[in-house]
């Protein structure tokens, strides 16, 4: 790959967005991107960190945008970027985006596919697409709302305004704030310790939040049903019982 560097640590998964000087979304790197979290499917992998510096990433490739016009052709970059972003979204077990700089636009949709989002304290999110005549393509009208809530997003994706991180962090959109210079560390400090659980159970929780949140209670009952009776069998599970009852540290190994 050559727009996206993936390090493995450990349990943890590092995807580093390294396109300079702002990391632009190119069609090219979202195909990387996807390639990056299916390698983040290994069971070896327990928790995922995204990130990029300066910037996460700061929207779409324009110049892209101006080409597929020349063309007469549709863009692919969103579609793209759409199904590396569900593909992160899938993926069954912690992860967390620790945006620096600019998170727009496609740069927030890529955030919004991770569990958490850490922001460093001068960081600038927001969906920007409509000062351009365009709307999110890459999810953003449907997660966003999830983790904002309906008006919050309406009025965000309508305006297309930039919001910073204390204001983030008062709507629900940032889960922690931190120093531009510490964030990388904080972030990957908890996705070691998110390893360290039940991950197992962890992503029954996650299908079980993720599958279960557009639906009626009644029918999302069921799907939590499932998600339990999976992880009930798993060998956490019988870990985390085992060592309550012998009053010791549980030993999780993701199984």
């Amino acid at each position: 790959m050559e727009l996206i560097r993936l390090t493995i640590d450990g349990a943890v998964a590092l995807v580093t967005l390294d396109r300079p000087p702002v990391n632009a979304l190119s069609e090219e790197m979202a195909l990387e991107l996807a390639e990056a979290f299916e390698a983040c499917r290994s069971p070896e992998v327990r928790a995922v960190v995204v990130t990029g510096q300066p910037h996460f990433a700061a929207g779409g490739d324009i110049k892209g945008f101006q080409a597929s016009f020349d063309r007469g052709d549709k863009d692919r970059t969103a579609w793209t970027l759409q199904t590396a972003i569900t593909t992160l979204d899938s993926l069954e077990k912690p992860t967390i985006a620790a945006v620096h700089g600019y998170a727009l636009g496609g740069g927030l949709e890529l955030s919004l596919g991770c569990d958490f989002r850490y922001l460093a304290d001068d960081a600038q999110i927001g969906q920007p697409e409509i000062l351009l005549g365009l709307i999110p393509g890459a999810g953003g009208t449907q997660r966003l709302p999830r983790v904002v809530g309906y008006q919050r997003a309406k009025e965000m994706i309508y305006t297309g305004r930039q919001v910073g991180a204390d204001e983030a962090m008062s709507m629900g959109l940032a889960d922690k704030v931190a120093p531009s210079s510490d964030l990388l560390d904080l972030a990957v400090a908890d996705a070691h310790d998110w390893a360290t659980k039940a991950t197992q159970a962890i992503a029954a929780a996650k299908k079980a939040l993720n599958d279960g949140s557009a639906l009626p209670v009644d029918q999302g009952v069921l799907v939590e049903k499932a998600a339990f009776q999976e992880s009930f069998f798993s060998d956490d599970a019988r870990e985390g019982v085992a060592a309550f009852l012998e009053k010791r540290e549980a030993n999780f190994k993701g199984g």
